[in-house]
């Protein structure tokens, strides 16, 4: 196996290889690289180009132009040896593409649920050290394990032109602000007859063109090489596999283990138990008591005597359970509960007995859920032997993994359609002022259109100005390109510049439905609109492959 630079030939020749003509030249970035990269103002977000080393003195430009960059990436790329397919992983396929996992290495922002984590044991001296190190931008930097994840700690060092680098979450990061990468399985284009692994996107950068060619012959694969897993003892089988979140709820549930599922509001914490158990008994400690969670006690004047009263909760547990089947008992809002309460809890978990006295049912099963403390202003860390008590996983809604779910559900076409080209939107900021937008809130927002006739103006009070005027600008375009193709050639030569990359976005809209009409008129505004519009096709093929 041996790392080099993609040669020119390989990525502009005629012959060169087939992933480049299927998806073009341009290589997105990871956070790494956005990070490393001198910024020369084109550097914005992790979805654009980004300029990357050629052998032989070439370079290919953001736009997948050959030309000579002053501010340049790395995309590696492998040469297989006989033996080494064996290594490659989770193999994917699209038409002729063909993409692998090889590899760790340190890749995208930590997500926003791990980083005050992450922040509060850096502080506190517990990040754990692991022992290995990544070169980045030469220096060597120190790996640690932060739960099951391993995570480097990066300065922002560069002077970024538009004052930020903004990265794959949305993340805008600043000269100066400490930021988290958490290493994640390197995806590769393989191109099997030519025993070749092609990055999917630039993966660092911050070296010049030699030092980067000696790291790539040098210590790069060994810091990218996959620990080996230690053989099970004996005759034992094991086995591994990815998990999404709901399995991995179910499988501890299943197992007797208590759960804490952390993300931030609107995430899906308490829809995801109601999919495993959709009679879970559901208890919002922010409005309970330890009196309430324990049970009372009250004097019995008959008799003379303190009696303790069960608890309600646990008495329709009880009934609950009396099926045989395995019912979950979801204690949410464990973070904004009071440290006293959270000690009642603390026992419950534990021991599985209520206050001391009642047991809780063989069948029943815990799960709590939380916010994060950046999220809510009444947010309590968990005391350490608490957090001990149960398995963490922290849930992170994407419009991937919301879209099947929206599907099921019955959500409003207009939300799916919008979510699906403007991902970004899928969660705004809270600023306090005004509405805000997050999964759930797009649920109310698709219940407001289906009673009101799909009635845009509602939009506002639901997520906020900003996302409603974004909605809405979305859907007006979408209606303006029926029109597409009725502009005469005179009509096209008044437009302002603005107008005309205005009507090439439209085409790019257009262009999924349409693509023939839409790359004809995007012809018709001039060869500097026509390679825009083939850069942002050319881009996002590539980003869906990645």
């Amino acid at each position: 196996m041996k790392s080099s630079f993609l040669s020119p030939e390989q990525v502009f020749a005629a012959r060169g290889l087939t992933l480049f003509e299927a998806l073009g030249a341009v290589a997105p970035a990871t956070d790494l690289a956005l990070l490393t990269a001198d910024d020369d103002g084109f550097l914005v977000e992790a979805a654009g180009g980004i300029n990357y080393y050629l052998s032989e003195g070439g370079c290919v430009d953001r736009f997948g132009r050959s030309g000579t960059c002053q501010v340049c990436a790395v995309r590696p790329a492998i040469l297989l040896e006989a033996g080494d397919e064996a290594l490659l992983q989770r193999p994917r396929r699209d038409g002729e593409l063909t993409t692998v996992e090889y590899g760790v290495y340190p890749g995208n922002i930590l997500d926003v649920t791990l980083r005050d984590m992450a922040q509060r044991a850096q502080k506190e001296g517990s990040l754990l050290p692991t022992g290995k190190h990544y070169s980045v931008a030469g220096k060597p930097t120190p790996v640690y394990q932060l739960g099951a994840k391993q995570i480097i700690c990066l300065t922002a060092d560069r002077s970024y032109a538009a004052g930020f680098a903004q990265l794959s979450d949305g993340t805008c990061v600043s000269e100066g602000d400490q930021v988290f990468l958490e290493l994640r399985p390197v995806r590769w284009f393989y191109d099997a007859p030519n025993s070749l692994l092609v990055s999917c996107k630039a993966l660092f950068a911050g070296l010049e063109r030699q030092d980067a060619e000696a790291y790539l012959a040098g210590d790069f694969l060994a810091e990218l090489a996959p620990e080996e897993a230690e053989a099970p003892a004996g005759d034992a089988p094991y086995r591994y596999e990815q998990r999404d979140e709901l399995s991995l709820i179910r499988a501890y549930v299943e197992a007797n283990i208590p759960v804490f599922l952390h993300g931030l509001s609107g995430d899906g914490k308490s829809d995801r138990v109601r999919q495993i158990d959709p009679q879970a008994l559901d208890i919002e400690l922010v409005n309970e008591t330890p009196e309430t969670i324990n049970g009372r006690a009250i004097y019995n004047e008959a008799q003379n005597q303190i009696m303790d009263v069960k608890p309600v909760w646990l008495v329709k547990l009880e009934r609950l359970c009396q099926d045989g089947q395995l019912h979950i008992l979801f204690f949410d809002e464990l973070t904004n509960a009071t440290k006293q309460t959270q000690s009642v809890i603390f026992k419950i978990v534990l021991e599985r007995v209520v206050n001391n006295r009642w047991p809780l049912p063989d069948n029943a099963r815990i799960v709590a859920a939380g916010n994060d403390r950046s999220e809510s202003s009444s947010a309590h860390d968990l005391a350490e032997p608490l957090f001990g008590r149960f398995a963490h996983i922290y849930i992170r809604t994407t419009v991937e993994n919301w879209m099947p779910w929206a599907v099921r559900n019955g959500i409003n076409p207009f939300v799916l359609e919008f979510l699906a080209n403007n991902d970004l939107y899928l969660r705004t900021p809270y600023t306090g002022g005004e509405g805000h937008a997050d999964p759930r809130r797009w649920e109310m927002v698709s219940k407001v259109l289906d009673h009101s006739g799909n009635d845009f103006s509602l939009l506002a009070p639901i997520v906020g100005r900003d996302t409603a005027e974004a909605f809405v600008r979305f859907f007006r375009a979408q209606q303006q390109l029926a029109a597409l193709g009725h502009y005469t050639d005179e009509e096209l030569a008044r437009f302002s510049v603005a107008r005309r990359y205005q009507l090439a976005q439209q085409c790019l809209y257009l262009a999924a439905a349409r693509p023939e009409d839409a790359r004809a008129l995007v012809t018709r505004l001039g060869p500097e609109f026509l390679a825009w519009f083939d850069y942002v096709q050319q881009r996002k093929r590539l980003a869906f492959q990645s």
